[in-house]
């Protein structure tokens, strides 16, 4: 009963509508913006150089926080996500994420520029920001209850899909892969969690910009190594996920086949999903960047869509396309251990360990979000309990079946992105000017 009603508040709350808003909201940014997330690509990257060193009020350098936001956002959506849209909407899918990438860029550059403008001061001394402090801040007391409502969502979404979802994730992939026991990993991943908490955003910072390049590299060696061997399908695979992004793809092998609405359907979500443009979470580590203007750091923000979803999710979707294992039946992970099984002697071993990696720093960026989020609502005081809960999550997590806890995880980081859109919205002229003065005067 309780899944069937969590099932229909799902349907609607990542249902056509929500797709649009998002969807919507990107295009109207990157128009409002004159295309500047997709011009100031190299811009955004010169700044994340420089941004390896602090310059300005800050807890973390702006290549960290950079680093934080990405151990957060990629994860199983990079290597399970895009096996499933692919797997259900066909190569099409894959066209359409690229769409949603590239609008959600924009909104990936405003939510940090709002982020770094509004952001505050706590108790502690420490910089913190993210929707909830530009709703509050920005569209003043009459909209408080709607920054209270994303800081509730934050709160509990971090606990599903932040934290529970993604130690079974790892928990499991360790069992598939290496025979770990559940209860094993559980704890592992708890005593680890916990000894980076410790030292609050400035440990999980530190961690993170050593962590994340690595499993991002070694994710793109595998990935280049089997698009190497299959280099001369390449092309066709381009070509294919082109057309299917305009045309039916019929049944075939193991393929159900797929509708143009539902290639568009299945890419849309699942790189909403991966790349989380839109539901407000990244702008949380912004806030604490160490920088001298906003839109700097919204520069250096636009790029963790372009990594996650334009490089990862497209290097995934290649190999599932190459190898011809996306019309196998396979969905999921089943189906990326199929694709790397084909060309690589121990993929699925491989898979395993990057989707464990992925999935472990998704739970260290989380933690911050969640802990900011719950911050607001309950002051500093609440910051050791959460840790503490945020601990024992982590084995519940890897210990225990999540059916229910998924759907409702899921629910709720949707719900997040209905405060946060509002925001950007209606505080739009804001980043148009703060974009437009800034440029002018570095001409």
């Amino acid at each position: 009963m309780l899944q069937n009603i969590v099932n229909t508040i799902n349907g609607f709350v990542w249902g056509p509508v929500m797709l649009v808003l998002i969807l919507g909201t990107g295009l109207y940014l990157t128009i409002g913006l004159r295309g500047l997330s997709i011009r100031k690509i190299g811009y955004g990257f010169r700044q994340l150089f420089i941004g390896r060193r602090g310059s300005g009020e800050g807890d973390i350098s702006p290549f960290n926080a950079l680093m934080t936001s990405l151990s957060a956002t990629v994860g199983t959506g990079n290597i399970v996500g895009v096996a499933t849209a692919v797997g259900i909407g066909g190569p099409g899918a894959l066209f359409w994420m690229w769409c949603t990438a590239l609008v959600g860029m924009a909104t990936k550059y405003s939510e940090a520029v709002l982020a770094v403008h509004y952001r505050e001061t706590d108790e502690r001394g420490r910089k913190v920001g993210g929707p909830m402090y530009y709703i509050r801040n920005g569209l003043g007391p009459r909209w408080a209850w709607l920054a209270l409502c994303f800081a509730l969502f934050g709160t509990l979404a971090g606990f599903g899909i932040g934290n529970t979802v993604q130690a079974n994730s790892v928990a499991d992939a360790l069992r598939t892969s290496f025979n770990v026991p559940e209860w094993l990993s559980g704890i592992l991943m708890a005593v680890l969690v916990g000894l980076v908490l410790l030292g609050g955003i400035r440990r999980i910072a530190s961690v993170a910009g050593k962590l994340v390049p690595f499993m991002a590299l070694l994710y793109l060696v595998v990935t280049l190594s089997i698009l190497a061997i299959n280099i001369g399908a390449i092309p066709e695979a381009l070509l294919l996920v082109v057309k299917s992004a305009f045309s039916p793809v019929a049944a075939g092998g193991g393929f159900a086949g797929a509708t143009i609405m539902l290639a568009l359907r299945m890419g849309v979500a699942r790189g909403i999903f991966s790349n989380e443009a839109g539901l407000g979470s990244a702008p949380i580590a912004h806030a604490a960047a160490e920088i001298d203007n906003p839109v700097r750091q919204g520069t250096i923000a636009m790029l963790g869509t372009f990594i996650d979803t334009l490089v990862i999710c497209t290097l995934t979707g290649l190999v599932l396309i190459t190898t011809g294992a996306w019309n196998s039946g396979e969905q999921g992970a089943a189906l990326t251990n199929l694709a790397f099984n084909s060309v690589l002697p121990f993929g699925d071993h491989v898979v395993s360990l990057c989707l464990a990696l992925f999935a472990f720093t998704t739970i260290l960026g989380w933690s911050y979000y969640g802990e900011r989020c719950a911050e607001y609502l309950f002051g500093v005081k609440v910051i050791v309990p959460f840790r503490v809960l945020w601990v024992i999550a982590v084995y519940v997590g890897a210990t225990l079946k999540l059916g229910l806890v998924w759907s409702i995880a899921d629910t709720l980081n949707g719900m997040m992105a209905i405060p946060n859109l509002v925001g950007l919205l209606l505080l739009s002229p804001v980043i148009f000017s703060l974009t437009r003065e800034y440029f002018s005067e570095r001409r």
